[in-house]
């Protein structure tokens, strides 16, 4: 995990975003990348170069946010890009290879009720690259305890779990894997991926409605510093796939959410 891309806003958590990511970075020896996506609309009668200036301002904007933290002697670079969020990652993805993507929840003007925002939502449903969601005002901690949420023990991309294996063999971590049967739980979501079994140190099942709730039920039990769940039509965020916006009924997490991406 060698490369960490953070798409900041300007929302006020976004220095603490920013702060994490550094951080992480640095317990894990990476380069950040500081992304700031733009969008310009088109003006009939524009004399001068907008691009140019909206540019240069997006770029003293990350340039100042920096200045306001700790960089802790982290390699990390800047990039402004013209466009949507989403395609910028993409592109800085296709040309230097993205191993994470960290983000806030959501921007400042989202109601209370939001967990997450279109963008980190968007983020999380229409990229293949893994995504660690840092709650509002989370302070880093090196991470010790894992607990790893799933439905299904059927992992079909092995490249998926190379984020959790990088994480509890950097971190000297533990994995706890709760394995959660919801209504619509099948017989052969009990068979486990080898590699998968081989990092876990302890494991339960428990019968719920949503696997949110069979997190909730084991959260203070096993009391993690990271909560790992997977991207799959049929996981945790399958409502992202009808919208990009996650309501806090649906799921709130106070701790860091690792998203793995699997395809089913």
């Amino acid at each position: 995990m060698k490369n960490i891309i953070v798409p900041l806003g300007s929302s006020e958590n976004s220095k603490n975003t920013l702060q994490y990511a550094v951080d992480f970075a640095k317990e894990i020896n990476a380069v950040l990348y500081v992304l700031n996506a733009y969008y310009i609309p088109k003006t009939a009668g524009t004399i001068i170069n907008v691009d140019d200036i909206v540019a240069r301002e997006r770029k003293q904007f990350l340039e100042d946010m920096i200045e306001r933290i700790d960089t802790k002697g982290v390699d990390i670079k800047i990039i402004a890009a013209k466009g949507d969020v989403i395609d910028a990652v993409t592109a800085v993805n296709d040309k230097l290879g993205v191993d994470l993507i960290v983000v806030g929840p959501r921007p400042n003007d989202l109601g209370e009720e939001l967990f997450l925002g279109r963008t980190s939502g968007g983020i999380i449903k229409q990229t293949d690259i893994p995504v660690l969601i840092v709650p509002e005002n989370y302070g880093f901690k090196p991470i010790k305890r894992v607990l790893t949420a799933i439905k299904s023990g059927v992992i079909k991309n092995s490249n998926a779990l190379k984020p959790l294996l990088f994480i509890i063999n950097n971190m000297q971590a533990r994995m706890h894997l709760l394995q959660v049967k919801t209504p619509d739980f099948l017989p052969e979501d009990l068979e486990f991926y080898s590699d998968l079994a081989a990092i876990t140190s302890s494991y339960n099942s428990s019968e719920n409605a949503t696997l949110f709730q069979g997190v909730l039920e084991h959260l203070n039990a096993k009391n993690p510093d990271l909560i790992c769940v997977f991207r799959r039509k049929r996981g945790f965020f399958k409502k992202l796939w009808e919208q990009n916006i996650i309501k806090k009924v649906d799921f709130e997490s106070r701790l860091p959410l690792l998203v793995l991406k699997e395809t089913e």
